[in-house]
C-alpha cells in the first residue's frame, strides 16, 4: 500500500516526525509506520521496544495530545504503528501548525493559518467580526435593493424586512455581539475594498491569451457587483445572435443568461476573499472563462459538482444573504442548473476545473452561428444552410439543391468546401453523400 492522506511510512524514527503527527492531528487523523520503506515494505527496527516507550511520551509532552503506539511483528522484522486521531482543536508543534494534505505535510502560515484556526473554532472567514464599522456606515440604497428582492423571493418574513437595518443584519446573522461580520461589509458597504483587498471583479476581452483588447473593473458591494457585471457582460462582451422565423425577429445570446448568472453567483459565494485576488472573467471570440480563488469542501473533486450534492458554501453568511434575496438556491443544484441551461441552449457542456486553490468554469459558444461563420469566407447559401439544417444534424445534397434552387454540381462544390474547412463531415459517395455535423454539435 502506498502513502496516502492517512498513511505515512518512515524507515527510522526522528523527533522531527512529531511534525507529521501534528499534521495528522490537525487534519483527519491517520497512521505513521516506523520501520517501513516508501512502498510499505518492512525494513525492521533494532530499537523498537525503546521507541515503544519513548514516542508516546514525546507526543504527549511536545504536542499535548495522545496517540496509540503499537508494536507490529512480522517475518521481515519489527515496526511501529502510530495511530493519530483528528483533533477538533488546533495542535501545534513548538508554535508551528502543520497539516496533512494528500500524501504531504504542510506548515500553515499567513492566510492559510488564519483560515485553519477559524475553521477549528467553528468559524468561517466571512463570519469574522470587524470593529469600528456600524450599520449606519453601510449603504442605504443596498438595503432598499435587498428588501425589494427579498420581498419578491418570499424567503424572509415580511415583518423582518420592515425592521431597522440593524435588526435586519441581526436576522441575517451578519452581526456578532456588537460587531458587524466581514460578510456584512462585503454585502452592504459602499466600498468593501477599504477593508478587504481584491474584493472586486475584472472582465477582459482577449483576442488571444496574451492579447487583451479591452477590460473593465466592477467595484462596490456584492449586490452591486452582481448587477453591474451581468449588465456589462450582456451589453458589451457577449454578442447577441439575431435570426428570423418568418417575420419574427429572434434574438439569442451566445451563452444562456441563466447559466452565466449562476456561474457568477457561485464565484461570488464561494470565493476565498482572504487571497486578495479579484474574480476574473476572460472573454474570447469562442469562449468565456470564470476564475476565482477558492477551495472545494474537503475530499471533494470536480465529480461532486457534476452530480446532485449537498450545499456547502465556502462563505455561508454571504450565501445565506444571497439565498434570502432570491439570487441562489440552497440545495447544491447550481452546477446542475448551469449544465442543463447549456444543453438546452445547444452549446457544449461547461468545463469545470479545480487546482489547489483555483476554481474555473469555461463555456464554449455555438460555433454554428452567423457571427463566427461570417469570419470563414463562406457564401450566403453556405452560411444560411449551416444554421437552417443544424437541427437535422446533417445536410443531404438533394435537400440543398431544392432549398437554394441550384444544380448538383454547385451544391456539391458548396458542401465539399465546408468539409475542407472542417465544418462538416462527409459520409458516402456521390448522390448518396451526407454531410454530417460533428458529434459534439447539438
Amino acid at each position: 500500500m502506498s502513502e496516502s492522506q492517512n498513511i505515512e511510512y518512515k524507515q527510522s524514527w526522528r523527533d522531527e516526525y512529531l511534525k507529521w503527527i501534528c499534521g495528522f492531528a490537525n487534519a483527519n487523523g491517520g497512521s505513521i509506520f516506523i520501520g517501513k520503506d516508501d512502498n510499505g515494505n518492512t525494513v525492521g527496527l533494532a530499537d523498537a521496544k525503546r521507541l515503544l516507550e519513548e514516542i508516546p511520551n514525546k507526543i504527549k509532552d511536545v504536542l499535548g495530545i495522545l496517540a496509540d503506539v503499537n508494536l507490529i511483528n512480522d517475518a521481515q522484522g519489527d515496526c511501529i504503528e502510530i495511530v493519530i486521531d483528528g483533533y477538533p482543536y488546533p495542535v501545534n508543534y513548538k508554535g508551528q501548525y502543520h497539516y496533512r494534505s494528500g500524501s504531504t505535510k504542510q506548515e500553515l502560515k499567513g492566510a492559510a493559518l488564519d483560515k485553519f484556526l477559524l475553521q477549528k473554532k467553528g468559524k468561517r472567514w466571512d463570519g469574522v467580526p470587524i470593529p469600528k464599522v456600524l450599520a449606519i456606515n453601510l449603504k442605504q440604497e443596498t438595503f432598499d435593493f435587498f428588501r425589494k428582492r427579498a420581498m419578491k423571493s418570499q424567503r424572509i418574513e415580511e415583518d423582518i424586512l420592515t425592521d431597522s437595518n440593524e435588526l435586519l443584519l441581526e436576522n441575517l446573522q451578519l452581526k456578532e455581539a456588537d460587531f458587524l461580520k466581514r460578510a456584512a461589509i462585503l454585502l452592504f458597504h459602499s466600498n468593501p475594498e477599504s477593508f478587504i483587498t481584491g474584493a472586486f471583479i475584472k472582465i477582459g476581452y482577449f483576442e488571444t491569451d496574451d492579447d487583451l483588447k479591452f477590460q473593465d473593473e466592477i467595484h462596490g458591494n456584492l449586490f452591486e457587483q452582481i448587477e453591474k457585471t451581468m449588465d456589462l457582460l450582456f451589453t458589451k462582451y457577449i454578442k447577441s445572435i439575431i435570426s428570423y422565423e418568418v417575420i419574427n425577429r429572434i434574438e439569442k445570446y451566445e451563452y444562456p443568461k441563466d447559466a452565466i448568472r449562476e456561474t457568477l453567483l457561485n464565484a461570488i459565494a464561494h470565493k476565498d476573499y482572504s487571497g486578495g485576488v479579484p474574480i476574473q472573467i476572460s472573454v474570447y471570440s469562442d469562449k468565456i472563462m470564470f476564475w476565482n480563488q477558492g477551495q472545494l469542501p474537503e475530499n471533494w473533486t470536480i465529480n461532486n459538482l457534476l452530480e446532485k450534492h449537498a450545499s456547502r458554501p465556502f462563505n455561508p453568511d454571504i450565501a445565506n444573504a444571497l439565498f434570502r434575496s432570491g439570487y441562489i438556491e440552497s440545495w447544491g443544484r447550481g452546477t446542475l442548473k448551469i449544465i442543463k441551461e447549456c444543453k438546452d441552449a445547444g452549446i457544449p457542456d461547461p468545463v469545470f476545473k479545480y487546482d489547489s486553490s483555483d476554481i474555473s468554469v469555461e463555456f464554449k459558444n455555438d460555433f454554428y452561428n452567423i457571427n463566427y461563420l461570417n469570419k470563414l469566407g463562406l457564401n450566403v447559401r453556405q452560411l444560411d444552410a449551416l444554421i437552417y439544417f443544424k437541427f437535422k444534424k446533417q445536410i443531404i445534397t438533394s435537400d440543398y439543391v431544392k432549398k437554394y434552387n441550384i444544380n448538383d454540381r454547385t451544391a456539391r462544390r458548396d458542401l465539399i468546401e465546408l468539409v475542407e474547412k472542417g465544418i462538416l463531415i462527409k459520409q458516402g459517395e456521390n448522390k448518396t453523400s451526407k454531410y454530417i455535423y460533428p458529434p459534439n454539435v447539438r
